[in-house]
This record gives structure tokens, sequence and C-alpha cells, in this order.
């Protein structure tokens, strides 16, 4: 992997102490950027471990914040634990979301209005209270990028869980938007949609023969991993994606074409 464009950088990413968080605050380490990683607090542990790891093997240095998305006090500690650290604020990745906590699948006439609301509060409203926040910082370091993490489902419309699916057709919208606002701040604002991806929060919610088949469907034709999602992510918060702005990028081995 190259470290080109990211040496000295610093990068906010959400949602660290999962799986595919964790590959995104690896990655960018490895790059030589330094990374602020965050996560709500019952993943304090795992983040915790995970900036020490990342620090241990990379070229830059990862601080842990335990932090909700929603929360506009714990904003507050992200960006000044950036500012404190690294003295700067280039790159966002929006990764947090719901998933693996929907459950089990629902028919949408079985979802109830507190099952919608969390999912959207999340989803959508803390990817739009993460801009919010970390702007003013990226505006000072003289412009910046996002990266908001959507899915296929909101182009495919995947049954049983309606809300995560327009939670993600959401971030779309909002990453449109963003890019549209903040272009005159030299910010640009991306997104990267995943197709299914075979680890453990997949397999909380679907079977083995489903996820077979969408590695059947794939004009790769095989499981989707991880760490299958980095390259795409580093290179829209990189400076050498400084001319694409307003973007989702599929990221699936040619399941969906956009």
């Amino acid at each position: 992997m190259t470290t080109e464009g990211h040496t000295g950088r610093t990068v906010v990413v959400t949602g660290a102490g999962g799986g595919i968080g964790g590959e995104y605050v690896m990655a960018f380490a490895a790059a030589g950027a330094n990374v602020v990683a965050t996560d709500v607090a019952a993943a304090a542990d795992a983040g915790t471990a995970l900036a020490e790891k990342a620090s241990a093997a990379g070229a830059g240095r990862v601080a842990f914040v335990a932090a909700d998305v929603t929360s506009d006090a714990d904003w507050e500690r992200v960006v000044d634990t950036a500012q404190r650290e690294f003295g700067r604020l280039d790159a966002l990745v929006n990764n947090a979301a719901i998933y693996q906590g929907l459950g089990t699948k629902k028919h949408l006439t079985e979802l109830t209005n507190d099952e919608w609301d969390r999912v959207l509060t999340v989803n959508v409203r803390g990817t739009w209270q993460a801009i919010r926040a970390i702007v003013p910082t990226m505006r000072a370091s003289g412009g910046g990028r996002i990266v908001n993490i959507s899915s296929t489902v909101a182009r495919m419309g995947a049954p049983g869980f309606a809300h995560y699916v327009a939670s993600k057709a959401a971030v779309d919208g909002l990453t449109r938007a963003a890019a549209r606002e903040l272009g005159p701040d030299a910010i640009t604002v991306n997104g990267v949609a995943p197709g299914l991806v075979s680890d453990d929060a997949s397999r909380t919610l679907n079977t083995g023969d489903y996820i077979a088949m969408a590695a059947k469907s794939r004009a790769l034709g095989r499981e989707m991993a991880p760490d299958d999602l980095v390259g795409a992510v580093l290179w829209l918060a990189s400076p050498s994606s400084g001319f694409v702005t307003g973007q989702t990028v599929v990221v699936d081995g040619g399941g969906v074409f956009s």
C-alpha cells in the first residue's frame, strides 16, 4: 500500500471499534496519517487496543476517543483531541452506523417508531453532526476530505430492514448536498457504498446461503472482505482526489453497477 499523500495528515474515523472501522484506522496509520479513532463507550476497550496496535505497527499515531456521534459535546472532545494531539484536521471518515445492532430482519410494517428513529438518528443525523462539528477546524487547515460510508442497499432496496436502507439513501443525499455547500471551502465530500461484506456483522443478519448468493452475483465472483474497502476510502480521503466531490463510489466486486 502506498503512503503517498497521507503522511502528517490527521484523519477522524468513526465507528472504529468494529472490524471495518478498524481496517480503516490500521490502513491510515500505515500510510503515515495520524488518526483520531472514535466509537461508543461500550467499545472503548477494543478502541484503545486498536489505537495501541495501529500506533505500534504504522508510521502514524492513533488516539482513541469514546464518543457518541449524536452528541455535540462528544464531538467537541473529538475535535479538541485532533487539535491538541496533532494540530490539524484533514479528513473525516463517517463510518459509524447501526447495522449489526438491527437484530433480526423485519418487514417494514413490523418496524416500530422507536426502531426507525434509532437507526435514522445514528446513521443520518450522526453523519450530519460529524460534518457540522469538523468543518470549522477543517476550514482552518485549508480544506479537507469527508468520506461518508453508504451501502449498495440504497440502490437495491434490499428487504428486511427498510429503516437501514432509507438511512443509507439519506446519506447519499447528504453527501451531494454537503459537497455543494462545502466546495467553496475546498472541502470535498464523497461516499463509498460497500456491498455485503462477509464479516461478523453481516453474519448476524444474513444466512450463509444469502452471503454466498451475493458473492456469486458479483462480476468478481467472491465474498467481500473488510479490507476490500480500504483503497477507495484512502484515495477519497487523500489530496489526490481533490477534484472529485459529490460522488458515491460503489465497491462491491461488480454486483451493482451505478
